[in-house]
């Protein structure tokens, strides 16, 4: 196993002029399959393209953009792992110090808007260049008109930002592979699904969004555009849009179809060397990597969307399960890795116990638009069977170098409350095995109001399950507790509103929590319009909502103790 060039050095032994593709990346360069620029690399570089990579670039010298010249076919485009305005800024828009996707842990190596920034980076030394295209978080979120917190503003789709040719939106294994294709092949890329390319002419079978000029001026025009966005996401039901940017449309084809199984396994079967390259690791440690590298994803997709979250947006709505045999065959690459000493650290995905769970109906008919998987309660044709995730944690745990296999990316307790058959089975599993120390659940509230506003089930289904977890520690002598997340500040969400959780989790919970934040809102989400337009985007009624920095940490400080009156 080898890395992807980032050298010239590496170029020469690889006996390459240049790579076909460029990506560029806003994380140090991480050769894991928990890293989305490294997955996009590894997945062209089997289909026989070429793929250099450029991690963190000086952003005000030619010195490292031009380090492998230029591409034969096109550049890629990524802030990274996370927005680059999230990775650098604290809810209350403090400078953020530290960055766990940076070599040494300085958070000094990811500019702001790093997509805009790395796409002008190109164009500024590379006149009449490759086409430039975007994908990743950053880029997947703001690709249509979209709210943005720390300019408090509404901006326009970040193709035209960037000036860029495309951009990939959600997970693009299949789109940057056909993308790449047409490219190679001199062929136009506008007909493939899963991307959004800027155009003089609207296609006359899509459908229009609001435009850009419009959901500025308008409040209900924005909350329009994005319902109309948001239903149109589901590769089985989703159709073409457009939106208007002056005399411009941005134009987002349908998505592409989920992955299969076969594909997915094919995907995290792929040689990932699961290391830091060298030239960065030599600037430092990466912490990412002291819970990425003996970890392993098992799903993806969300059937939670939840308001304030982006996973379902950016990963699905439809839950696609890797087969078991390529988990364990992940498992026993990793158990015998030098550094490997016994622990897998997760197994798991958003929610670690949607794993192997289905909706039949979802996979052959699509999203449903009249309601969610999850909100209110947990819809009938879901039919939540935790027994194959049962199975896969016993039968990982008793391969040979295997001391522990640990469930650390949380739990949906309400799913797993309403699988009556296995539920009681399950946790007994955790309790017994899984379990370092903590399980983690994040109720993030406990007023009905908010939970609804949230999209988050009500603090019965917490209380059943923080009982049912206690009897079975205790009926297996295990010294276990639960981890809580909660939010400070989610639009609608008051001072009284706090001191009432605080009550919940201190007479209900026996705790005083630690895990709040305060509520930060990401583009293309539900609660980030609650928040720019004060308005229930599902009513039309107004909500209040806390803008005063100050106040958003008074309400944080509330419930974790520093502001009780």
């Amino acid at each position: 196993m080898i890395f992807l060039p980032t050298t010239s050095i590496e170029m020469k032994k690889l006996k390459w002029d240049k790579p076909d593709v460029i990506l560029v990346t806003g994380d140090a360069y991480i050769d894991s399959p928990f890293i989305g620029v490294s997955l996009i690399g590894r997945v062209l570089a089997n289909a026989g393209f070429r793929v250099g990579v450029i991690a963190q670039p000086d952003w005000q010298s030619a010195t490292d953009i031009s380090r492998l010249g230029e591409p034969n076919l096109f550049w890629g485009i990524t802030g990274g792992c996370m927005d680059s305005m999230v990775a650098n800024y604290t809810a209350t828009k403090k400078k953020r110090f530290n960055d766990d996707l940076t070599a040494g842990g300085r958070n000094n190596r990811r500019p702001d808007r790093a997509v805009v920034v790395y796409a002008n980076l190109v164009r500024r030394y590379f006149k009449e260049t490759k086409p430039l295209i975007l994908g990743g978080v950053e880029a997947s979120l703001r690709r249509i008109a979209h709210y943005d917190y720390w300019s408090d503003s509404i901006r326009r789709s970040i193709l035209f930002d960037a000036r860029a040719d495309a951009l990939v939106y959600g997970m693009g294994e299949k789109a940057i592979v056909e993308l790449a294709r047409k490219i190679q092949n001199n062929q136009s890329f506008n007909d493939v699904q899963g991307i959004c390319y800027i155009a003089a002419d609207a296609p006359s079978d899509y459908m229009e969004l609001p435009s850009f000029e419009d959901v500025i001026a308008d409040k209900k025009s924005f909350i329009k555009m994005f319902n109309i966005f948001y239903r149109n996401n589901d590769p089985l039901t989703a159709h073409g849009l457009f939106q208007k940017h002056g005399s411009r449309y941005l134009i987002q084809n349908s998505p592409q179809p989920n992955p299969t199984v076969k594909e997915l396994d094919n995907i995290y079967a792929l040689d990932f060397t699961r290391n830091v390259h060298p030239f960065y690791s030599a600037q430092g440690k990466v912490k990412a990597m002291e819970t990425i590298k003996f970890s392993v994803i098992s799903h993806r997709g969300c059937y939670g969307e939840c308001n304030f979250c982006s996973i379902g947006l950016h990963e699905g709505r439809t839950v696609i399960s890797r087969s078991e045999k390529s988990i364990i065959d992940e498992v026993r690459k990793l158990s015998v890795l030098p550094d490997f000493k016994g622990y897998i650290l997760d197994v798991g995905g958003s929610t670690a116990n949607m794993y192997g769970i289905e909706c039949r109906k979802k996979q052959i008919h699509g999203s449903c638009n009249n309601k969610r998987c999850l909100y209110p309660q947990v819809c009938t044709s879901l039919k939540p069977d935790h027994s194959r995730q049962i199975n896969l944690l016993n039968t990982l745990r008793k391969i040979k170098g295997i001391k522990k296999v640990f469930v650390a990316s949380g739990i949906r307790y309400d799913l797993l409350l309403k699988d009556k058959k296995h539920c009681v089975v399950y946790i007994r599993e955790l309790v017994n095995h899984h379990t370092s120390g903590q399980l983690k659940v994040a109720p993030e509230h406990c007023v009905p109001g908010i939970l609804k506003l949230m999209g988050k089930p009500q603090a019965l289904s917490l209380s059943n399950f923080k009982y049912l977890f206690e009897k079975t520690k205790k009926s297996l002598k295990q010294k276990q507790f639960l981890t809580y997340y909660f939010i400070a500040a989610h639009p609608g969400c008051t001072e009284d509103d706090m001191r009432e959780l605080k009550s919940f989790a201190q007479k209900e919970l026996k705790i005083n929590p630690r895990q709040v934040q305060i509520f930060t809102p990401l583009p293309s989400t539900y609660s980030s319009v609650m928040y720019y337009t004060e308005m229930d985007p599902f009513t039309g009624k107004n909500i209040s909502v806390e803008k005063r920095l100050d106040q958003k940490r008074r309400q944080k400080d509330i419930i974790v103790g520093k502001a009780i009156k």
